[in-house]
């Protein structure tokens, strides 16, 4: 079912009740799921301050940039909250070949009564705008300057888009809602970390209200995660082994911020090695299938070494896998 231009928010929904934080808010929320709506995950644990800021942005129509380092569950973040409220959401990859004809749209060919006609194929963009969808841009700092500049025209809350295609002029929707995810601050990669992300300009950055920063989970944090997902291992000896995973992990973000490696262990990467541990009975070749095995050769000593503080043991060399 598309959402309708009609349809709007119907129900409230309590902060407290649904998320969790201690907060008198009541937000609005859909009574009717439609197809655009997330899937619940029950097990999802929600970051304070990070959920207040989506919140925010769904309850008072504020634009949201959640910036962070890759793997902490942005987007998923944004995804779960739309979840909860039954909002459509919508996540477009700003990747190098999301182009402006894509984001606006273009001219195609249709059938129509039997007839070859050129029609006009709106993009997301005016779509989104024009319905009660929450609009989530990823790697919002990887934007093509065509594509930005696009964007730019919508993110004040009560602008309009121009669709110069069609001469036409596209109000927005009361119950459009417009995210964004990116792993720098707008600043470009000062780090080394995130090659092919741009400098965005400050015209543009100025436009989002609200920008919040989600960091990795602390350890305690992390644990809690797995364990909702996988209840058959709240006990002592396997609650060790999955702090020895998450301390691996943590070791890998800390190489990774460094420069010391590439590739770097996400909370669901973590969640898959228990999985496959649980899985083949071998925590050391469930951490090669899970992870070890997407990482640099040259990196894999040190990713070893990582495993070795955190375990007491060496990985055998049969699973390094190291081509010579």
């Amino acid at each position: 079912m598309t959402p309708n231009l009609n349809s709007q928010p119907d129900i409230k929904i309590s902060v407290k009740q649904t998320f969790g934080i201690d907060s008198n808010m009541e937000i609005d929320a859909f009574s009717k799921k439609s197809e655009y709506v997330p899937e619940i995950d029950k097990t999802y644990k929600f970051d304070r301050d990070t959920t207040l800021a989506i919140i925010s942005g769904f309850a008072f129509n504020k634009r949201v940039l959640v910036q962070g380092y890759h793997g902490t569950g942005k987007s998923t973040h944004i995804e779960q909250i739309a979840a909860r409220l039954n909002w459509p959401c919508v996540r477009v990859n700003l990747d190098s070949h999301i182009s402006r004809i894509d984001l606006i749209g273009k001219d195609a060919i249709v059938l129509k009564d039997g007839q070859q006609i050129t029609q006009f194929k709106e993009g997301i963009l005016p779509w989104s705008i024009q319905n009660p969808v929450a609009l989530v841009f990823d790697e919002y700092d990887a934007g093509r300057p065509d594509v930005m500049f696009v964007i730019q025209r919508v993110l004040e809350a009560e602008g309009n888009f121009t669709l110069l295609d069609k001469n036409k002029v596209i109000k927005q929707n009361k119950y459009f809602r417009l995210f964004a995810t990116t792993n720098t601050v707008g600043l470009g990669d000062t780090t080394g970390l995130y090659h092919g992300t741009q400098q965005i300009n400050q015209g543009q950055m100025d436009r989002w209200n609200i920008v919040t920063t989600l960091n990795y989970l602390s350890l305690e944090r992390e644990m809690e995660i797995i364990l909702a997902k996988n209840k058959n291992l709240n006990n002592p000896k396997d609650k060790e082994k999955i702090a020895n995973m998450i301390k691996v992990a943590s070791l890998t973000r800390k190489g990774f911020i460094a420069g010391d490696i590439s590739t770097v262990m996400s909370p669901r990467t973590v969640l898959h090695w228990v999985e496959n541990a649980e899985i083949f009975k071998d925590t050391g070749y469930a951490f090669r299938v899970t992870f070890l095995n997407k990482c640099d050769d040259m990196e894999k000593n040190t990713i070893a070494e990582y495993y070795q503080r955190c375990f007491g043991d060496d990985l055998p060399e049969s699973l390094l896998n190291i081509q010579v």
